[in-house]
Formats: C-alpha cells, sequence, structure tokens
C-alpha cells in the first residue's frame, strides 16, 4: 500500500483505546493517550511498575492475559506494543476486519497507522512524522521545538532561558547524568535537562517521573525501568548504579531520570560517587522539588512574611519510633514553622501524634496533595490532630505531600 498519510488529530476524550503489550514501549505510549482523556483498556500478561501504577490510581483497567480478538469490540484505535510479529500480526487483523486503525511498534509498514514525533509548548502540540523514518522525525520535531522556545506572541507561553552548555568533561565518549524531572508536570522539567533527554541513548527512569516526557524519546532510545529492577532497596540500587556505569563506558549517553530533584531524597549522591569511583564523566541537572512546587500548586505557600520564616523538609518513609529513624521528631515539634513531608502518608497517623504528643497543636492546619501538579492533583485541608483519619476517610494515596504550619490558610480569602 502506497500514498502519504493523511494527518489527523485524534479527540480520544472518552473513546475506547486499546493497548497490546505491558513493557517499555506500553510504559511511553499510555500517558499521551490518559493525556488526550482515551479510555485505555491494557491488555497484557505482565505491566512494568510505572503502568501497574497507573492501574492502581484508577486511571486505566487492566485484562492480565494474551490478546483476544473481542477485545477491540467498541475500540476507535489500537497500539501494539509488542516484540512478537506473529502476536501482532493477529492485532493488526482483528483490528482489519473491525475497521480500526492499528499502530505497530514492531513494524510501521504494516500498520494502518503511526505515531508521530510530538512537542508540546503549552496550547500548542505540534506532531511531526518522517515518512516512516522515526530519526528524521525527530529531529524535525527537536527544530519545531526549539523555534518555539525562542518564539514570542500571544499565541505562545512565554520562553525559558536557555541554560549554560552541558558540561561534558571526558571527550565524546560516553556520559551520564543526573536530571531532575520536575514534580509531575512534564513542562516542570528544566531547559537543561529536556535538552539532554533528546541526546540520550539510554534513560534510566524512576517510577515517577512524567509519562509524557518518556513519549518524547527517540524510538531506539533504551528505557530501563528503575523501579522494576528486582531484589531490595540496597541491592536495587547496585544494580542501577551498574547500568549507568556499564553503558556509559560502552560510549552510551546516559540520562538517569528522577522525579523531583536528584539530591532531595532521591539517592543521586549515591550514583554520582558510583560514576565517580569508576571514572565515569557525569552532569548533575537540579529538578524542580515536590517539597516546594506541590504545595505552591495546591495555594500553599511554604514561606509567608508574619506567618513562617522558617521551613523544614523531612522524609516520613520510616516511622518515628523505628530506631531506622534519623528524624528528632520531637525537636520538629517545637518549631514554629512549616515542616513539609514527603514519603509520610503510610506513617502520617504515628508521625502526627508523635509531634502533637511533644508540643504541636493539634489544631495547626494541616494539608495534604497528592499527585501534585499534575491532572489528577487532589487537596485535602485538615488540622495535625485530624489529618491522618480524614487522609484515610477520603482514599488518598502516594505519592503525596503533607504540609503543617498556618501558611496552610495563608492564602485563603
Amino acid at each position: 500500500m502506497t500514498g502519504s498519510p493523511y494527518p489527523l488529530g485524534l479527540r480520544l476524550a472518552g473513546r475506547r483505546v486499546v493497548v497490546v503489550g505491558g513493557g517499555a514501549v506500553a510504559t511511553r505510549r499510555v500517558p499521551a493517550l490518559l493525556d488526550a482523556g482515551a479510555d485505555v483498556l491494557l491488555v497484557a500478561p505482565e505491566l512494568t511498575p510505572a503502568l501497574r501504577a497507573h492501574v492502581d490510581a484508577g486511571r486505566l483497567r487492566w485484562e492480565p492475559r494474551r490478546f483476544a480478538p473481542d477485545d477491540l469490540d467498541g475500540a476507535w484505535l489500537v497500539q501494539v506494543a509488542v516484540d512478537d510479529r506473529v502476536a501482532a500480526a493477529a492485532v493488526s487483523a482483528a483490528a482489519a476486519e473491525r475497521r480500526i486503525f492499528c499502530v505497530r511498534a514492531d513494524d510501521r509498514a504494516a500498520a494502518t497507522a503511526w505515531t508521530p514525533a510530538v512537542t508540546r509548548h503549552g496550547p500548542v502540540t505540534v506532531a511531526v512524522l518522517g515518512g516512516g523514518d522515526p530519526r528524521r522525525a525527530m529531529s524535525v520535531r527537536d527544530a519545531v521545538r526549539d523555534l518555539l522556545g525562542a518564539s514570542r506572541g500571544p499565541l505562545l507561553t512565554p520562553p525559558v532561558e536557555q541554560g549554560s552548555p552541558v558540561d561534558t568533561p571526558g571527550g565524546a565518549g560516553g556520559r551520564v547524568a543526573l536530571v531532575g524531572a520536575g514534580p509531575g508536570d512534564p513542562e516542570l522539567i528544566t531547559v537543561k535537562g529536556w535538552r539532554l533527554l533528546t541526546e540520550a541513548d539510554v534513560v534510566v527512569a524512576d517510577r515517577l517521573v512524567p509519562g509524557l516526557l518518556l513519549d518524547e524519546l527517540r524510538a531506539d532510545v533504551e528505557l530501563v525501568d528503575a523501579s522494576k529492577i528486582p531484589y531490595g532497596p540496597a541491592r536495587a540500587q547496585e544494580e542501577i548504579n551498574r547500568i549507568l556505569v556499564d553503558r556509559a563506558r560502552a560510549g552510551k549517553v546516559v540520562v538517569r531520570l528522577k522525579g523531583g530533584d536528584p539530591y532531595v531524597f532521591g539517592r543521586g549522591g549515591e550514583e554520582v560517587l558510583a560514576c565517580a569511583e569508576a571514572g565515569v564523566p557525569v552532569t548533575v541537572v537540579p529538578g524542580v522539588t515536590s517539597a516546594i512546587s506541590v504545595p505552591a500548586a495546591a495555594g500553599v505557600p511554604v514561606t509567608h512574611r508574619a506567618v513562617a520564616h522558617e521551613f523544614t523538609v523531612v522524609s516520613g518513609h520510616v516511622a518515628p519510633d523505628s530506631p531506622a529513624s534519623l528524624v528528632r521528631w520531637e525537636s520538629l515539634a517545637g518549631l514554629r514553622g512549616t515542616l513539609v513531608i514527603l514519603m509520610g502518608l503510610k506513617n502520617l497517623a504515628a508521625i502526627s501524634a508523635t509531634l502533637v504528643a511533644h508540643g504541636r497543636p493539634a489544631d495547626t492546619p494541616a494539608a495534604v496533595i497528592q499527585e501534585g501538579t499534575t491532572s489528577g492533583q487532589r487537596t485535602l485541608r485538615s488540622t495535625l490532630g485530624a489529618v491522618a483519619a480524614d487522609v484515610a476517610a477520603a482514599g488518598l494515596r502516594p505519592p503525596a505531600i503533607v504540609v503543617v504550619g498556618d501558611v496552610v490558610g495563608a492564602l485563603d480569602t
């Protein structure tokens, strides 16, 4: 079949889209479908942790099995994200029988639709088809994004000043960049961080990085889902370090993409030390930390004149009474400023009780923000004494930020 593709912008809100496969390709494609409001059905025996997080959050439906033709009943579009050509061809045949357009990751020539290289700039979305050549499409897409970033006018958001040139000691060989992806909104990654993503040969991504950033990667980029690495936390970190070093020594440009900022409870320091010990050049690109940005997105400034002259950021992943805890909660209870707690939802009841027991008033305002800066953001306002029960009643879940202090109501009018 010949002929140029006919470009369309599909309005998928509320319409069924079937994704077959639960690996790296699906991990990259699903966020854009969810962003479009599609009713996504995911069919795969197994999923990456990033996709499982979407399932657990109720953003899509998962059938944990192999594809069956009647999965396409009622669908408007199907994306095949499997390596098995026989299985992919079976999905294509079922789609053709039902006159449903089919995107195939394994064989563009056999597909009836292609996914373009996409860049988003405020209200403007640009999709580029490269005549079947993904590299050409990505190159043109990147050039367009640069032009949009330099443009001014009422139709575009104001441009961001470009960062300084990337420091890449060690010449043209392999290197590692630790890039903070920000709190969840893909537009909150820094210009320098995004530029490094466009140069990457390998991306090692955490579960909480914005999914739309992965959708913009080149088709040939190796995507390593760091949350899928087995063993316990220590062994998993050792394996991540090994992957960074091995890929860089093989001459690859490696981006370690981390939610928030690499050095704010992100174990970025351990990865820098591992690279330095191996003689691998490494660049750290700071990210917008959720500790400040998520409260701001919910209308809570962490400091405010005449209200709070200090704020403290603490991890709550270890219970206050645990011997492993490095936090002096009794001292934090005596502070008058703002307390921002990351990873504290599981231990929130114990944390709030400990703070109250050591002198922080139970009626101190508190707020919990789930999935801040994303379309799934939810905000709950309460008091320190009641917040744990209120969170449980509301069904809030991680990732969430807890803010304690009078700043919670500082901007109320």
